[in-house]
């Protein structure tokens, strides 16, 4: 584990790899949280570098106010709910860093994914969207397009990277960010000119097989491995 960029990280896979993958966990969780998923993806061969950031602890209005790891204060979640645009913005430049930790590694940022579950899928989407190169993809499971009426409003020019493969996952039963809002983004998502695949399985808030495997196979895809 790394303190550098004080930012606390996990690392997995191939560490001198020339693929990177940072993947953000969810609300209340930590980097250990998908490390396990790394061996199930079936990539050990790839060359590809795993980091999972730990979000700093912060106190969480939904949760009655509880300090807890998140990269941002939730209020709600539903459509319309006000959101925390400084924590957000405060954890893209967290997560910008460990991008250019990779770039500064020698790892092209066309072979960076960033990915992410639940918030750390919101931070996923927020962060890729925004960043000024094109990035290997963007993986969102189970989560929504943070400040999706700012990101509507931008003018074209500033959205420079249009091509950049995305991967959304929702499940149909999920009781913690409502299926709608996984289909409300993709939506405004294919608005802007994105053209994200959309998977959804018959889960809650969660992780399945069926998942992990069409993930394994988006990330072939994108690194161009076999």
């Amino acid at each position: 584990m790394s303190e550098d960029l004080n930012l606390q990280y996990v690392e997995a896979g191939d560490v001198d790899g020339d693929k990177s993958i940072i993947w953000l966990h969810g609300l209340g969780a930590d980097g250990y949280d998908f490390e396990p998923i790394v061996p199930e993806l079936r990539l050990d061969d790839k060359g590809i570098h795993f980091i999972f950031p730990h979000a700093p602890v912060r106190p969480v209005t939904i949760n009655a106010g509880a300090s807890m790891r998140a990269w941002y204060d939730i209020y709600a979640i539903n459509a319309g709910a006000p959101e925390d645009k400084k924590g957000i913005e405060d954890s893209r430049q967290r997560i910008v860093e460990l991008i250019e930790q990779e770039k500064n590694r020698g790892v092209k940022a066309e072979n960076i994914i960033i990915a992410g579950f639940s918030q750390g899928g919101a931070m996923a989407l927020h962060t890729g969207l925004h960043y000024p190169e094109k990035l290997g993809g963007i993986l969102a499971l189970s989560c929504y397009l943070p400040l999706m009426s700012e990101l509507m409003a931008m003018n074209a020019e500033k959205l420079v990277v249009r091509d950049i493969p995305i991967m959304l996952v929702h499940g149909i039963h999920d009781p913690v960010v409502p299926y709608s809002m996984g289909e409300d983004s993709r939506y405004y998502l294919q608005k802007l000119g994105y053209t994200p695949q959309w998977h959804s399985y018959p889960m809650q808030h969660s992780v399945c097989p069926e998942e992990i495997d069409d993930i394994s196979e988006w990330l072939k895809q994108v690194f161009r491995v076999n």
